[in-house]
């Protein structure tokens, strides 16, 4: 079941705590104490009469109320009475910190129905696991977590969730200015999902952005109403996604399989949703950093200065490839600066402003201040402290009141970077966040937060997507439609195909030829990558070839003859194939022999329309053929696009049913003259 993002209110912000167990619930209490939690306390225990000055209670019976939120931390056996005791009893809700369910069936056979009747016993009540080690919410002191942790309480900061308890605690542990109101692991997600969690944290208004480890989809439903809520409320969400799903192991029948694999799937939803998808921990982290401080950026400029050479080097080589641009500066910046630094520094974007000015705040200020009015999206200034066990970083402390001044004058989004992690003093990151400066540990990480925050921005300035195209699979046997089925079953729905008609023999085949006229093409029948067997044979001019090709085909008993196809500016591949979260999802790309050459293929959502599919053409290498390469003739890209359109329809009519698609190849004619699919492949179920 699906617990609605309303019902976890009492459970994540509770003004009553109940704990069952012994170490780990009496760890709950130590931790609440150590935070200042102002709620009330009730560990419940057989023999003990306090746990921490807090009176004990024997049973959910005995509570003096229904606890807002419950830590349950004993054997699986005895967390499933206890659930339902809670649930009864109308508890918010509860955290089962017991393992031994259905991540453990290898070793525990009945693991799998415990966890059934474990959800339950639940029932309405909202639960977190099992094996789940609980929250931390610092807004409101209020601590569901038996062990240790690094934070400290905020009046506004991220959220972030993960399935690992022990991401969470090293998250726990940073020490880089990132302001984190909620900390929440989900365990098994057996009834209640990372999305869900994420949907009700994001509600909370003291919350800025979210940040998510995923390591598998739960519910797809929930997530789309995560991305909802955050582009009303304007709280961007970003995802590390890790891990690999039973879709990659799908047996590869055609060029589609190959090239959609779950990662690309993954890339595609996250992208349509609006969430920005992060690549590693630190990048995460600097992400929501930005994203707390500055919130997405409208464009992807970007200004750097620094004081040295190798620093603004490093700078210019870190934005090789990342979606960022540092755009020259304008002529009055130009003049300003050469007043405020002089004839020697070489003025540029990256700027090495050199040393001239260390040390003077107002020059420094006056520098900085000029560079960030040239409306950038963000102006970085590369910093990196000395130690303060062993140096004197007053010089450094002066460059980070400059950077504060002229964010002042200015207004602009700002940031300081050090080139190295370490050599960012949490004292100072504190400050610069309370500044509304954003302090960043590490370039790399800090350009592509950047990147990251813009594409936020753009996904949010265009229309909301509709819901995805939801279809559980319909029949059972598997059956493969080759190509003399296929054609004309797409084109039905208006996919041109070449004329053809099959044979039973060469002869037949001889004959056929000779009606249509030639040059002709003859392919084996009956196989799904007919070129890898030498089952096709293009150009054929006479009866003579078309006999020789015929008995050469040993792997085929019947053909298929068809008029030979024109030319083409470019081949390309459409296909669909059935991935195991998000369902139907098309694949396009270069085609022919260039599938297995060039890795260049863009993953559609579906529903998709024209606009959508025309962009993600537009993205492909091949694009360039089609747009006409070095004075060749551009291809007819509307066509293609009306092609792409038409085998979206077909997916869309049988979603329940199709596992696999291949148009491969797709002949791009010139302009004006449409698009050939030369070739067709469907698996699907009977």
């Amino acid at each position: 079941m699906s617990i609605p993002a309303a019902a976890l209110n009492r459970l994540i912000r509770p003004q009553s705590i109940a704990v069952f167990g012994g170490k780990e619930a009496a760890r709950v209490v130590e931790q609440c104490g150590k935070a200042g939690y102002r709620g009330d306390i009730w560990p419940v225990h057989p023999t003990r009469e306090t746990v921490h000055g807090h009176r004990c209670y024997r049973s959910v019976a005995d509570l003096p109320s229904a606890p807002d939120a419950a830590f349950v931390g004993v054997n699986r056996s005895l967390s499933v009475e206890i659930i339902r005791d809670l649930s009864q009893r109308g508890a918010g809700g509860a955290i089962c910190y017991a393992s031994g369910f259905a991540e453990a069936v290898s070793e525990l056979p009945d693991g799998l129905a415990l966890q059934t009747e474990l959800v339950a016993a639940a029932g309405d009540m909202p639960m977190l696991g099992p094996n789940c080690y609980g929250f931390i919410n610092m807004l409101d002191d209020a601590l569901l977590w038996p062990d240790q942790h690094g934070m400290v309480h905020v009046d506004r900061g991220v959220a972030i969730l993960t399935q690992s308890s022990n991401i969470a605690l090293n998250i726990s542990m940073q020490a880089r200015g990132l302001p984190i109101a909620y900390l929440m692991t989900a365990g098994n997600q057996a009834q209640t999902g990372l999305s869900a969690l994420a949907a009700a944290a994001i509600e909370d208004e003291r919350v800025t952005a979210v940040g998510l480890h995923i390591e598998s989809f739960d519910d797809l439903d929930a997530l789309q109403h995560l991305a909802t809520r955050a582009r009303a409320l304007r709280k961007p969400v970003v995802a590390l996604k890790v891990g690999r799903s039973v879709g990659a192991q799908r047996a590869a029948l055609s060029h589609t399989a190959s090239l959609a694999g779950n990662d690309r799937v993954s890339s595609a939803l996250l992208k349509r949703l609006g969430i920005g998808r992060v690549f590693s921990l630190p990048q995460m982290l600097e992400t929501l950093k930005l994203l707390h401080v500055c919130g997405p950026l409208s464009d992807n400029t970007v200004s750097a200065m620094s004081c040295s050479g190798g620093e603004a080097s490093l700078m210019a080589d870190a934005g090789v490839g990342k979606a960022i641009e540092f755009r020259d500066l304008a002529p009055e910046q130009l003049l300003a600066l050469r007043e405020t630094l002089g004839s020697m520094v070489t003025l540029s974007n990256p700027l090495d402003y050199h040393t001239f000015v260390w040390g003077n705040r107002a020059r420094q200020a006056q520098a900085f201040s000029t560079i960030m009015r040239g409306d950038y999206a963000i102006n970085l200034v590369v910093l990196d402290f000395p130690r303060g066990d062993r140096c004197d970083a007053t010089d450094w402390t002066t460059t980070v009141d400059a950077v504060i001044d002229a964010k002042r004058m200015t207004n602009a989004a700002t940031g300081i970077v050090s080139s190295l992690g370490e050599t960012m003093p949490e004292t100072v990151a504190d400050r610069l966040v309370t500044e509304g400066v954003v302090p960043f540990c590490g370039i790399d990480e800090a350009l592509a937060a950047i990147g990251i925050a813009h594409s936020i921005h753009a996904a949010w300035a265009d229309p909301a997507p509709p819901p995805l195209l939801s279809s559980r699979p319909a029949g059972s046997e598997l059956i493969c439609l080759y190509e003399e089925r296929a054609k004309p079953t797409l084109a039905a729905y208006g996919v041109k195909i070449p004329y053809g008609m099959v044979a039973n023999s060469a002869e037949q085949a001889i004959a056929i030829a000779e009606r249509l006229g030639y040059p002709v093409a003859l392919k084996g029948l009956g196989i799904a990558h007919k070129s890898d067997v030498g089952a096709v044979r293009l150009n054929i001019r006479s009866a003579s070839e078309v006999y020789a090709a015929a008995t050469a085909m040993a792997v085929a008993d019947r053909f298929l003859v068809e008029v030979m196809a024109p030319k083409p500016v470019a081949e390309f591949l459409v296909g669909a194939l059935r991935d195991p979260v998000v369902g139907p999802v098309l694949t396009l790309g270069a085609g022919g022999v260039l599938v297995d050459l060039i890795d260049d293929s863009a993953i559609l959502l579906l529903p998709t329309n024209p606009a959508e599919i025309r962009r993600a053409i537009d993205g492909l290498k091949v694009s360039q053929l089609i747009a006409g390469y070095r004075g060749a003739p551009a291809g007819d890209k509307n066509a293609l696009v009306q092609l792409v359109a038409s085998v979206a329809d077909y997916v869309a009519d049988n979603a329940t049913r199709l596992e696999e698609l291949d148009l491969n190849p797709v002949l791009v004619l010139p302009e004006g003259e449409g698009v050939i699919a030369v070739d067709a492949f469907i698996r699907t179920r009977s």
